[in-house]
């Protein structure tokens, strides 16, 4: 190759290498981090830090990732669990999740949470970004975009997302540098805690639909996500989380009930089971009845837990020297989280930090 040539092509490789490395900081700062406000847009990434396997899936919306705790569960059953939720996830978008989650592992149970079934149709790109952005790239992260995206919206932004928040420039806060390449935990396992209470209150009559067959779109990736298990022996379990809002008709329950029994798969409504289960919505959720706090989260799990480690063989891991160091620094944090989220409640009536 002729010297100037030869110059001249380094100098492009150059000017490229430092082009791309530029762009790649700039993306990194320029993503939101999800780590003062909107946390749950942070909980997808967690799920590829963990060191250890999960024999228990669950997946869903806020129904799944605040009202149930993998910590309770192997404090009490020895279960490893692990939560693949994001706010208001949709039937596709917790699909692609557990087709994310065969790349690493195969659960032995897949808990599903079926309010998301109301959504027939993508809703929201900041929703979709929560849920998407923190996905590892790979072929089931393309299809995930492909079937979330709104109109609006094209693939492009989701695999540059230098693209979509090129003007957040305005918005950028200390918190962007701290977090540029690393952030704090905020869940445990996927376990979104709150301690804090807030008593139901009155909620707005549901309104009358006029039509409540569940859409073709939500039911066609349940059929998908219960065949995928069936293909890798996985048992799915369907669960409708204790909530008084928002509503799940007796009509759509009574299609995913009528589902359950067709494929022979066990299906729990624990709206209906509240009392048994032991839930109190004056002193067990922080949002006057959408969600769980700590201790309705925790009696959740542990009635459900029960009915885990009945009916199938999973492994008790407290015997288990590996799960024993991984829990041993889990269990401290989520005790420190909840002693200093109680310490904030009684200094300064809120939670401040979480």
């Amino acid at each position: 190759m002729h010297k100037k040539s030869f110059v001249w092509v380094f100098k492009a490789a150059a000017f490229l290498a430092v082009l791309l490395v530029t762009l790649f900081f700039l993306q990194r700062l320029l993503m939101p981090k999800y780590m003062s406000d909107i946390v749950e847009g942070a909980l997808t990434a967690e799920y590829y830090e963990e060191t250890t396997g999960h024999e228990v899936l669950f997946v869903g919306d806020c129904e799944v990732y605040e009202n149930f705790s993998p910590i309770t569960l192997y404090e009490e059953y020895g279960i490893s669990s692990y939560i693949r939720g994001s706010a208001q996830q949709l039937a596709w978008q917790s699909y692609y999740m557990l087709e994310d989650t065969l790349r690493y592992e195969t659960p032995r149970v897949v808990v599903f949470n079926v309010l998301a079934l109301k959504y027939d149709e993508p809703q929201s790109e900041a929703y979709n970004r929560m849920t998407i952005d923190g996905m590892e790239f790979s072929k089931t992260k393309l299809d995930a975009i492909k079937a979330s995206m709104t109109d609006r919206e094209n693939t492009l932004d989701y695999l540059f997302p230098i693209l979509r928040y090129h003007s957040r420039w305005s918005d950028l806060s200390a918190e962007d540098l701290t977090y540029m390449f690393g952030k704090d935990k905020i869940s445990h396992n996927g376990y979104y805690m709150r301690v804090d209470v807030r008593p139901a209150e009155g909620f707005p009559e549901p309104d009358i639909l006029a039509d409540y067959t569940l859409g073709s779109n939500a039911m066609g990736y349940l059929d998908k996500m219960r065949t995928l298990c069936e293909e890798n022996g996985i048992a799915l379990v369907l669960v409708k989380s204790p909530s008084l809002f928002p509503h799940w008709y007796d009509e759509w329950d009574e299609q995913i009930a009528a589902y359950a029994a067709q494929y022979g798969l066990d299906y729990f409504n624990y709206e209906k089971l509240a009392s048994e289960v032991g839930i109190d919505y004056n002193t067990d959720t922080y949002d006057a009845g959408l969600h769980m706090n700590l201790t309705g989260a925790e009696k959740l799990t542990s009635y459900f837990g029960r009915y885990l480690k009945e009916n199938y063989e999973l492994t008790d891991h407290r015997a288990d020297p590996e799960y024993q160091s991984v829990y041993a620094e889990k269990i401290q944090f989520y005790d420190y989280m909840e002693a200093v989220q109680r310490k904030e409640l009684s200094e300064y009536g809120e939670i401040v930090s979480f």
